[in-house]
């Protein structure tokens, strides 16, 4: 997977706390991304479904009608 390099400001405070207690920063903010994208798209999947619910699809009543014992 291809990375791409970015910036962004952290407080001192916690950037102190951090280095003092091993915290690789850079993998920590790669995974609050990653829990971020994860909870955004799962935010915009919950709101698409309240958009457009799902109905009831008789497709798989009559397929079910096909097969043979």
């Amino acid at each position: 997977m291809a990375s791409s390099r970015t910036t962004f400001t952290l407080d001192e405070g916690l950037a102190k706390s951090a280095q003092e207690l091993g915290v690789n920063i850079s993998a920590a903010a790669r995974q609050g991304v990653t829990d971020a994208v994860r909870a955004a798209m799962a935010a915009a999947d919950r709101d698409a479904y309240r958009q457009h619910p799902e109905t009831a699809d008789t497709f798989w009543t009559e397929a079910e009608a096909w097969v043979q014992p």
